[in-house]
């Protein structure tokens, strides 16, 4: 029997959805929970997969069309079967055809009124096949005070307890209208925007920027417009003034002034009409890697941050803007009206202006498709300019200057005694012993979560940054206890392999000498917390050659952070008669596939490391290298280091 597809529901507040493109096309075959199509909504973009196996025989909703929730998308048929009789889609309200566009501005039939409370959109795809009904509600972002409506951390996803603010895009004074962004928020599966529940002023903000909240917590307090802010200390990083555009998207004509009484007429304005905060996307710049992990690279803090390149891409706070500037459109598209949190991300990772290009989409909305198009035309125009200065075209602009030679250039001179060791030594390793390299890759995103959480406090306890490396020593040392061979030291001469009774880690420190490894002894009864101490303590005193001979042998593995000048991953030499040395890459930002147990695969930006052991190959096997590793990872995603860092819920 043919199966219908229907919009599913995306969210208390979300009643339509737009098709943004379709995976499988008529007459092609699709599995049950295959990938169907893309939907986008106001607050999310995700995948519908199909309800059941068979043929899809027939698309009702094509590419940019609106449709309501409930209403039939497609139809899937059986093998052999027509789409003649294909059952209704539960809760169906109308065919997608009729829906009507929900910012347009032409004269359209009364909105019903606004409910009190509007919910933000929830994360959590329902499941095709059941009527809309029986999903359960999204709990309530407002929430009446004394002083005004708590805005609240909503349930973000049926596993997810607590959020992290990215980003506040209104500050405390400032006026929001019912249902307009009022916040960015992150957690380990999504980022998505939080809309007021209420139109007033933001009397409080109660959770600032990089701080997570449980789920229910308040974040923020609405008063009614006019109302006194509370005195608070000012945030340490605001987020700018965002000036305000009126809702233009999706209508194919221009919109209508407000001045006109087809709008009056309307007893209840749709939510949709209230002012969009402005979102300006620039060109991503360059990010620049840090130095080492106790001064991470911006690129290695916590995931629930914005992209490197989107917060480089924030304007500075700016004044209140007039009338003349709130006629400019504020959401980074020019005046293509409103963009997606999907098309925003790519923009910026891609370094893309929004406000040069023009939408395809429905009303010029500008869609995915327009942003990978204008990002490869920047990409082939960048490849032409220098084929274009090579055939003696006059370039524009002012020649980048050249950096200063180094002075060293030209010179020959005696190598220093520690760099003739460290030569004399490396080149034995490799003669000693049959080396190779096994790399992994690691989301590490909790434990930057965690950093975000503790970083500070953790400071003021010990004196010391909490930075990835003790994270990265203490899941080292724990796997050492589970796979000794990789503790080991052999004697081929007398056939003998020895397995070490502690985990002596030595820390590769550089300095201006060169590379040299102190050891931290018994480095297995080690805390985090000691961890992290001791690694800062052997760094410092190596840099200024005040270590003692004795702290600078007897190691029985290695830890080196190749990542401190931004390599993603490196095959180091191990440190003989050791027989395993761990290179740490850079932590950085990027877009993964991630399974998600209610939206299915999700791309979303994630805290990545490369993790690369050179071993032994004489002693360890490949097969022991790949569980040495595969312990580590597991250790480092599951993140459970909240005992360890005085973090409880």
């Amino acid at each position: 029997m043919p199966v219908s597809v229907t919009m599913p529901r995306l969210g208390e507040s979300v009643t339509e959805g737009t098709v943004t493109r379709w995976l499988k096309q008529e007459g092609e075959r699709v599995e049950a929970d295959e990938p169907l199509l893309e939907v986008s909504t106001d607050k999310v973009d995700t995948e519908i997969p199909s309800p059941a196996a068979g043929v899809l025989s027939r698309i009702v909703v094509g590419e940019d069309e609106t449709a309501d929730v409930g209403s039939e998308l497609a139809v899937i048929s059986g093998d052999g079967e027509d789409a003649g009789g294909a059952a209704p889609a539960p809760a169906q309200q109308a065919p997608a055809q009729q829906a009507p566009a929900p910012q347009q501005a032409a004269p359209q039939p009364p909105a019903p009124a606004e409910q009190p409370d509007p919910e933000p959109a929830a994360l959590t795809t329902p499941s095709i096949a059941k009527p809309v009904e029986q999903e359960a509600p999204t709990p309530q972002t407002g929430q009446a005070t004394g002083d005004g409506v708590a805005v609240k951390m909503p349930a973000l996803g049926e596993s997810v307890t607590e959020g992290t603010v990215t980003r506040w895009l209104k500050q405390v004074g400032e006026t929001v209208e019912v249902d307009e962004p009022l916040l960015e928020v992150s957690t380990d599966k999504v980022d998505t925007e939080i809309p007021s529940p209420v139109a007033g002023t933001v009397i409080e903000i109660k959770v600032q920027e990089d701080e997570t909240a449980d789920v229910g917590a308040d974040l923020a307090i609405i008063g009614t417009p006019g109302s006194a802010p509370a005195a608070e200390p000012a945030p340490s990083a605001p987020a700018p003034q965002q000036a305000h555009a009126p809702e233009q998207a999706q209508a194919p004509q221009p919109p209508a002034p407000q001045q006109q009484s087809p709008q009056q007429a309307s007893p209840a304005p749709a939510p949709q009409q209230a002012a969009e905060p402005a979102i300006e996307s620039k060109p991503a710049p360059a990010v620049e890697p840090g130095s080492s992990y106790a001064d991470p690279a911006p690129a290695a803090e916590t995931a629930q941050n914005p992209s490197a390149a989107e917060r480089a891409a924030e304007p500075a706070p700016a004044q209140p803007a007039g009338p003349a500037a709130e006629a400019v459109s504020g959401n980074g598209a020019g005046d293509a009206g409103y963009v997606t949190p999907l098309v925003r991300k790519l923009a910026a990772e891609k370094g893309v202006d929004l406000a040069s290009i023009t939408g395809t989409g429905v009303g010029g909305r500008i869609r995915k498709q327009d942003v990978i198009e204008a990002a490869d035309a920047a990409a082939k125009a960048a490849s032409a300019a220098p084929a274009a200065a090579s055939s003696g075209t006059p370039a524009t602009g002012a020649p980048a200057a050249k950096p200063a030679p180094s002075p060293l250039r030209g010179r020959t001179e005696k190598l220093t005694r520690i760099r003739a060791t460290i030569a004399r030594r490396m080149v034995e390793s490799l003669q000693i012993s049959a080396q190779l390299t096994t790399v992994v890759e690691v989301d590490v995103t909790k434990i930057a979560q965690l950093r975000s959480r503790a970083k500070a406090d953790f400071q003021a306890k010990h004196g010391v940054k909490l930075s990835f490396m003790p994270f990265f020593a203490l899941a080292a040392v724990e796997a050492l206890r589970q796979h000794p061979v990789v503790n080991s030291s052999i004697d081929q001469e007398a056939g003998t392999v020895t397995y070490h009774d502690g985990e002596h880690l030595g820390i590769a420190v550089d300095t201006p000498k060169g590379l040299v490894v102190p050891v931290l002894r018994d480095a297995g009864d080690l805390s985090l917390a000691g961890l992290a101490k001791r690694i800062a303590d052997v760094a410092e005193r190596t840099r200024n050659n005040k270590i003692s001979p004795d702290e600078l042998s007897g190691g029985t593995f290695t830890l080196t952070n190749t990542g401190s000048r931004g390599a993603l991953f490196d095959t180091p030499i191990i440190n003989q008669p050791q027989v395993g040395i761990l290179g740490t890459g850079a932590v950085v930002k990027r877009a993964v596939v991630v399974d998600d147990p209610n939206l299915g695969e999700l791309i979303v930006p994630r805290s990545m490391v490369y993790l690369a052991l050179s071993y032994d190959h004489r002693i360890v096997d490949g097969a022991d290298a790949a569980r040495f590793l595969v312990t580590m990872k597991e250790r480092l995603e599951a993140g459970q280091f909240e005992g360890d860092l005085g973090l409880h819920g």
